[in-house]
């Protein structure tokens, strides 16, 4: 049995139908189109009269607020007048100069005038003031009820009798004091000013402006741009206190018309629009190409420059995993760019001796904080360690956001040793000084150290003389040893302040006070002063608060400035030989340090100070004016207060010589 045959819906149709079907629909789409072409016109029509007149609408709303609020500020400027009146702070005389200023800002006021009781004027900026019963019937029923209710009003816009123009608007301000009437202020508005200078210009170009009463009445009216059409028009009420003004805005604008050339203007469009694409499309595709070449030149460059660098760089991602590190630090580390790019802590150059401090470091870098520039120790691949300087800096995407870590890296072994073979050179030169200064008072320590050696010796010799005579009463032995004992240790402490002097030791930064390091120097430099004639006088508070520093290396400076000053008044005469060491506290320091006190000691003498040829290689090292000298005495100074993070500074003494002064920042000031 054959199955039934199912024919499809189109065949289903007869000829005709389906001839009929072809015709049909595309006359339908070409109507829907034309009804489409016309009814978008149309739209558009409506559409752009409804925004012509919101937008009118919300353009005399602004006008209406802008009027508004300058009435506002002169009725404030109008209340202050009135109070400085009532308070009698502005006489009549000041009231013309006061108010000519605001009228001159304000040209909406056409006069100003203070009336008394009587209604007679006491000033104006008017030249011929009128009388209070020469204002219009308006303004006057509304002075009486403004009196009444002792409230400011204003009154019906109307022409002042006896003129022709212009339409004045009063605004009247009773005067009480003391509860008792004494008169008022009145501000005349010329209606057609404050649509001249309220209104915006832009705004009359397209708008007629009318200022109506409420029986619609014109009282003012500006048409810059010509005559309303009455096509978009507004009515705002102007409420003001005691009077109601209507503000209307009629457009000089016509309702908006069907273009006639619609499809020619539309392909005009379309024209120019696919013109315009195909050149931006051009554009773009020249703009692409060019920074596709420019991507690849600096790509080229900024890879040749990297693997010219002698610094290492290296970059991580927020969860501290390498993403890029350049030749340099490969060389560095001795491994490959292969074996570390992807890498997570602990990193193969991290030394086990400062895995704390790696560790500690790589968790500020996951919490987002990174140390900008910090000083360690990585390791090679052989073992070996090495000191390196790490600076790190943000990585940011396109958009702004942080996507990483940069690091730079660099090798500071050479810097190290440097700076250790600088110290030792410096610590070297120091005690050079030291063994020079005490060579210069070698003599002079010998006297001072015959005389507990000569004691000790007739002591001695005093009690063996008892002990050979049998006269052993330890009685009387006991004086003499006593004072033995006395001379030996005098003795002693002159040797170990010499050796603790001149010994080579590390640099030990502890509280001290100056009027110790002076006192422990005081002998030292008593000892040179005597050889000279020189006269030391000191003045150091007692109260000074202490300083962190060096007590050896700060008497050492001490005494290098004052054997200094000694030798300058070898010179002159016995009397000025006069040597001054003083301190005080310095509470004006630099804008640097605004927040630090400093001690300044000045070592003053009367010597023959220094020639201008002489004082500009004063501090260079190996300079000297001394045939023995090594010239190292005062570059030793500025470097030892230095390391104090003082200054050391010279000055003319007024009185002839020289005065060096250094300063030592205070304990306990903010660094």
């Amino acid at each position: 049995m054959t199955p039934p045959q199912i024919s499809s819906p189109s065949h289903l149709l007869s000829p005709g139908r389906r001839h009929l079907l072809r015709w049909v629909m595309p006359i339908l789409l070409v109507l829907l189109f034309l009804m489409t072409l016309i009814w978008l016109p149309r739209q558009a029509q409506q559409m752009e009269s409804s925004e012509r007149q919101e937008q009118l609408i919300a353009d005399s709303l602004w006008v209406e607020q802008a009027i508004r609020f300058q009435l506002s500020r002169d009725d404030e400027s109008m209340r202050l007048i009135a109070r400085e009146i009532v308070g009698e702070h502005l006489k009549k005389e000041q009231f013309r100069t006061r108010l000519n200023a605001l009228l001159r800002n304000n040209r909406e006021f056409y006069r100003v005038t203070w009336f008394n009781v009587d209604g007679k004027p006491i000033a104006s900026t008017d030249d011929f003031p009128v009388a209070r019963n020469a204002l219009s019937a308006p303004s006057q029923q509304t002075e009486e009820h403004s009196r009444t209710i002792r409230r400011p009003l204003y009154s019906a816009p109307a022409v002042p009798p006896g003129i022709a123009e212009p339409v004045l608007m009063d605004y009247h301000i009773p005067l009480f004091r003391d509860h008792h009437y004494i008169g008022s202020v009145v501000a005349s508005y010329s209606v057609s000013r404050v649509l001249n200078e309220m209104v915006p210009w832009w705004f009359a170009q397209d708008n007629e402006i009318v200022l109506t009463d409420t029986d619609d009445k014109v009282v003012a009216r500006r048409t810059a741009g010509g005559p309303g059409l009455n096509v978009y028009t507004h009515r705002r009420e102007l409420e003001l206190p005691g009077l109601t003004l209507r503000l209307h805005t009629n457009s000089t604008k016509s309702a908006p018309k069907l273009l006639p050339n619609l499809l020619v203007g539309s392909v005009i469009v379309l024209s120019l629009g696919l013109l315009w694409s195909l050149w931006a499309l051009w554009r773009d595709i020249n703009r692409r190409m060019t920074a596709e070449d420019a991507l690849v030149n600096e790509v080229s460059f900024r890879s040749a420059m990297e693997n010219s660098l002698v610094t290492g760089m290296r970059a991580r991602d927020l969860e501290g995993r390498i993403t890029y590190v350049n030749p340099a630090f490969c060389k560095m580390v001795g491994i490959s760019a292969n074996e570390l790019v992807g890498k997570i802590p602990p990193m193969p150059y991290w030394a086990p001796e400062a895995m704390d401090e790696y560790q500690e470091r790589f968790s500020n870098v996951l919490a987002g904080r990174v140390t900008p520039q910090f000083e360690t120790i990585f390791q090679r691949i052989d073992g070996e360690r090495f000191p390196v300087l790490i600076f790190e800096s943000p990585l940011v995407d396109q958009n702004g956001k942080q996507t990483g870590w940069m690091g730079s890296i660099l090798d500071i072994s050479d810097r190290k040793r440097a700076e250790d073979l600088n110290r030792m050179q410096e610590e070297k030169l120091q005690a050079s000084a030291r063994l020079a200064s005490m060579g210069e008072i070698a003599s002079t320590l010998a006297h001072e150290l015959n005389q507990p050696l000569a004691a000790i010796s007739s002591y001695t010799t005093g009690a063996l003389n008892m002990m050979q005579n049998g006269a052993l009463d330890p009685a009387s032995l006991q004086p003499a040893l006593e004072k033995i004992n006395t001379q030996a240790q005098r003795a002693g402490n002159v040797i170990r302040s010499v050796h603790q002097f001149v010994k080579k030791r590390e640099p030990e930064r502890q509280p001290i006070s100056i009027k110790s390091i002076v006192d422990n120097v005081t002998p030292l430099i008593e000892l040179q002063a005597q050889q000279f004639l020189v006269v030391l006088q000191t003045a150091i508070p007692a109260n000074l608060p202490n300083v962190l520093g060096d007590a050896v290396l700060l008497e050492q400076v001490l005494l290098n400035l004052t054997r200094n000053a000694i030798q300058a008044m070898a010179a002159i005469a016995p009397e000025r030989r006069i040597l001054r060491i003083t301190a005080a506290l310095d509470r004006h320091t630099s804008s640097s340090q605004s927040s630090q006190q400093a001690i300044i000691v000045s070592v003053i003498d009367q010597g023959h100070g220094i020639p201008p040829e002489v004082a500009a290689g004063l501090f260079s090292p190996f300079f000297s004016t001394k045939a023995e000298g090594m010239g190292m005495g005062l570059n030793i100074c500025r470097t030892t207060i230095e390391f104090h993070g003082g200054t050391l500074t010279y000055a003319n003494n007024p009185t002839g010589g020289t005065i060096f002064r250094f300063s030592l920042p205070a304990q306990g000031s903010a660094n």
